[in-house]
């Protein structure tokens, strides 16, 4: 009845339990129907309310992205300062503003003045927003209601180079446009809540249904062998893996684990702070319970990347679960990485830090900055010495000249820069040189052919901490240059071959440069001599003028500047100063031949705006040449100013062919700038010149100069005339004085442009040096005029000439009466010599012949030349004037020495 009962029982039991997992099981499915619905639900209306942020959050991203992309265009600043900046941006904004999506792209000015705007008439008008944090330099963002409507934009600061705000962009949607792209999502959000809904509950039906089928009749030893299976597997993957309770206890560390954290065999089931062999690093990770990713600790001699992840992604109150991995040889790998990482970069920074000039010296410092600290402790580089001229090295032994010594401290103990010298054959300096390949020392205290150079230098750099060295020989197109050496003292390890190599390839791009510097040197040199060779080395003997001069060639090259000074008949003299453009050989040669020119056309004795007119035909001319044999380039452009001051009159005559207007200092020391007519620059042709006549007074200083005085890339043109404006001002102050003080104000560190500076005050000759007569158109005339000049000579103490003065005379008049047309009139000049001029209203020129033995006539000019040291005829808008130059006798020279010498300061006009 029992055994009865007990079946009775069991099967009843297995009735009951037959049908609760389907009542269960159909109870959790509902349930879990509900709960998938509730959550689907909940999510959609989440994502729609997402979708509707997220809409407005990507109208700002996108307003804040495109009005910064547009800020910073290349050449949107240029254009801002353009004249008509709208006509330029307008088409470009509204092509952007299509192609990103956007309602609208307004660029203004600092003040909020629209340039562009999609609507055009609102262009000009000002920006509807807030500009203030903009000018500030922030990005901003808001909502307004502007010409287009309720906008969302966002307004982006213009930045110049030197930091200022110089305009503003804002861009951005209309906030209907930002909540109709929101709404047009939740058609799209219902219809997946929907189909996750469906998607939800057949999977919740069939994962039911699985689960059941899967544990139907499971039994413990099935269990067992699965969890045996995952055991095997948990300890044979080559990866730590721990799992930490949320109480601090070690609940699970598989094999790879135990043996890379040093743990103990009974260690799971104890506190993490128990076990006394872990990091202590690595245990507060492990308590900590915050997730990391490849956070790298220390373990033992190793080195472990830890990644921890809570073991419920929802709670963290089921622990941690961590992996570990041996990270120690990829350390190393990285490490040799970040090596050749830093050696790139200082590579790199070679290229863009060496040869940034045409300076020998500076190239080799450039080196030297770079390679210390990040590859050497000192540097030293020595050079040929010829090198530094622009010449190569000659052959056999050659002197080195130190030129650079930099380092991590300024109490070095290596040779001074500067020194001269030669190293000694067992030295690495002169192996490197003669081999032309690079020497590794690693140990200088045993390095015998080095520590033999000289021994107190030596023991000097041992005893400061140096240790290591490498020579790397200075080699470019086949030519060695010199030798640079690198030391290393604080630094322990010695130099190696991966060091030999670096610096082969440091010093293999600072050789090219130094070798374009030192060609460069030799060109400049070469185009410097030439130019100072076709300068006057000194300027002539004359009395009109005091002057002075300064004449500097550009440091990146010699152009085509060149001034002078002319000494004319009737004590006159004529300023030049001109420029050829371009630089180098070319122009030095071009400018020779147009100094030349000038100095020809000048002998002719006439005005100033013929003299350019004819150096403008030459110019044309030589470009015709060099154009048509094809094989030079020409007279690329030229300018030049030409003056011609007369001491008698004190009229200065003016002529400019594109040349910059000169500068006259009044005695009370007032600049004044004075118009001239404007001429075309030399070789342009097609317009004449023009003169301009200024009466200046005595002590009057005229400033001739070329434009590299007042044209500088950081100032306009402008502001370079007041600059000497302000320079010249001041009285008292002599032309030298002047030409310093304005070199001092204008001139640049490093001028581009050669300048070329002429100072000459104005002196007068007095009447008491100046007789003038008229005379009668009649021969018996003449027999007066030789008593006026022998009266004349006489107050001058000049008796000594008296005869060959009367000789001149009688023949000059004679020929002016005979064959030209009155008036007529003489006038004797006494200056640093006799000069006797006779004048008439003729053009017709007298000419020297030889006459025949029979001739009657022909032999007065002939006469003429032999008196007489030079003589010649210039025209003028009256007529004619031939003059004729004696020197004065030896007395009458020592008697004026004297007198120069007793009162050197005195004026011709008081003299």
């Amino acid at each position: 009845m029992v055994e009865h009962t007990d079946r009775s029982r069991i099967v009843s039991w297995k009735s009951l339990t037959a049908k609760f997992p389907r009542s269960v099981a159909g109870q959790v499915f509902v349930l879990e129907v509900v709960v998938v619905l509730v959550l689907v639900l909940g999510a959609i209306l989440a994502l729609a309310l997402e979708s509707r942020r997220n809409s407005e959050s990507e109208a700002l991203n996108r307003s804040v992205a495109v009005a910064e992309t547009f800020a910073h265009s290349p050449g949107l600043v240029q254009t801002l300062k353009s004249p008509d900046p709208t006509a330029i941006l307008q088409p470009i904004t509204e092509a952007t503003r299509k192609q990103a999506g956007v309602d609208f792209i307004v660029v203004m000015n600092d003040q909020g003045i629209r340039y562009t705007h999609p609507l055009p008439s609102e262009i000009g008008k000002r920006f509807v927003g807030t500009i203030g944090p903009s000018l500030a330099g922030h990005v901003y963002t808001e909502s307004v209601h502007g010409p287009l409507g309720h906008e969302v934009q966002a307004t982006v600061p213009i930045d110049a180079p030197d930091g200022s705000v110089v305009g503003l962009v804002s861009a951005g949607l209309k906030v209907h446009n930002v909540t109709a792209a929101g709404n047009r999502q939740l058609p799209l959000i219902l219809g997946t809540g929907a189909a996750a809904v469906g998607v939800a509950t057949v999977c919740t039906a069939l994962t039911t249904r699985r689960l059941k089928r899967q544990t139907h009749g499971l039994d413990p030893v099935e269990l067992a062998r699965m969890y045996e299976h995952h055991n095997a597997v948990l300890h044979a993957v080559r990866e730590g893996v721990v799992i930490v309770g949320q109480d601090g206890q070690l609940l699970l560390a598989n094999d790879e684990a135990r043996d890379l954290l040093g743990l103990p065999p009974n260690a799971e089931g104890r506190h993490l702070d128990e076990l006394r062999g872990l990091d202590p690093d690595t245990t507060e990770l492990l308590l900590s319970g915050r997730v990391v990713t490849d956070e790298l600790h220390r373990a033992g001699g190793r080195l472990v990347a830890v990644n921890q992840r809570p073991t419920d992604p929802r709670s963290r109150s089921m622990g941690t679960v961590a992996t570990i991995r041996d990270s120690t040889e990829l350390l190393a790998l990285s490490g040799r990485a970040e090596v050749a990482g830093k050696r790139l970069a200082l590579l790199y920074e070679a290229g863009v830090g060496i040869g940034t000039t045409l300076d020998v010296e500076r190239t080799a410092e450039e080196l030297a900055l770079v390679a210390v600290p990040g590859f050497a402790d000192f540097v030293t580089v020595d050079l040929a010495d010829p090198v530094l001229h622009g010449d190569e090295p000659g052959g056999g032994a050659v002197n080195l000249r130190r030129i650079t010594v930099h380092g991590i401290r300024e109490d070095h103990p290596f040779y001074p820069r500067g020194r001269l010298g030669s190293f000694i054959p067992s030295t690495p300096q002169a192996q490197g040189f003669d081999s032309g390949r690079s020497q590794v020392v690693p140990d200088l205290s045993v390095a015998e052919g080095w520590l033999a150079q000289e021994a107190a230098v030596t023991a000097r750099v041992v005893e400061y901490g140096v240790h290591s060295l490498i020579t790397t020989p200075l080699k470019a197109r086949g030519i060695i240059l010199g030798v640079v050496a690198f030391w290393r003292s604080q630094r322990p390890e010695p130099f190696d071959d991966e060091d030999r190599s670096l610096a082969e390839e440091l010093v293999a791009r600072a050789a090219l440069s130094i070798d374009n510097a030192r060609r460069y040197t030799r060109e400049h040199t070469m185009a410097v001599t030439l130019q100072r060779s076709l300068l006057p080395r000194a300027l002539p003997d004359q009395s009109a003028l005091e002057v002075a001069h300064r004449y500097l060639p550009a440091q990146s090259g010699v152009s085509g500047d060149w001034f002078d000074v002319i000494p004319l008949p009737g004590s006159r003299v004529a300023l030049v100063v001109g420029d050829v453009v371009g630089h180098g050989l070319h122009a030095a040669a071009t400018m020779g031949r147009l100094r030349t020119a000038v100095h020809n056309f000048s002998a002719l004795d006439v005005p100033p705006d013929e003299l350019l007119g004819y150096l403008d035909e030459l110019v044309n001319r030589i470009d015709q040449e060099e154009t048509d044999s094809t094989t030079g380039i020409g007279v690329t452009g030229a300018t030049c100013l030409y003056a011609i001051y007369d001491p008698i009159s004190q009229l200065c005559t003016f002529a400019t062919a594109g040349h910059p207007p000169p500068a006259l200092v009044d005695p009370d020391g007032h600049v004044a700038f004075p118009e001239l007519p404007t001429g075309p620059p030399l070789g342009a042709g097609g317009m004449p010149f023009e003169t301009a006549q200024v009466r200046l007074a005595e002590g009057t200083q005229i400033v001739l100069y070329t434009d590299g005085l007042i044209e500088e890339r950081t100032r306009d043109f402008d502001v370079g005339m007041e600059l000497l404006r302000a320079a010249l001002s001041g009285r008292g102050r002599e032309p030298e004085e002047n030409c310093q003080a304005v070199l001092d104000a204008l001139l640049p560190e490093h001028p581009q442009d050669d300048v070329a500076l002429l100072i000459a005050k104005t002196r007068v000759l007095g009447p008491e040096r100046v007789a003038d007569q008229e005379v009668a158109s009649d021969p018996a005339a003449v027999a007066d005029i030789r008593d006026w000049s022998t009266a004349t000579l006489d107050a001058w103490g000049l008796t000594d000439l008296t005869f060959a003065t009367e000789l001149v005379l009688s023949e000059l008049v004679t020929n002016a009466i005979r064959y030209g047309s009155a008036p007529v009139r003489v006038r004797l000049l006494r200056d640093r010599s006799l000069i006797c001029e006779v004048s008439d209203g003729s053009n017709i020129s007298p000419h020297l012949k030889y006459a025949a033995t029979m001739d009657e006539g022909g032999r007065g000019l002939f006469l003429v030349s032999q008196l007489t040291r030079r003589w010649g005829t210039r025209y003028s808008p009256q007529g004619k004037i031939i003059w004729a130059e004696q020197p004065f006798p030896a007395s009458v020279r020592a008697l004026a020495e004297q007198r120069r010498e007793a009162s050197a300061a005195v004026p011709l006009a008081s003299s």
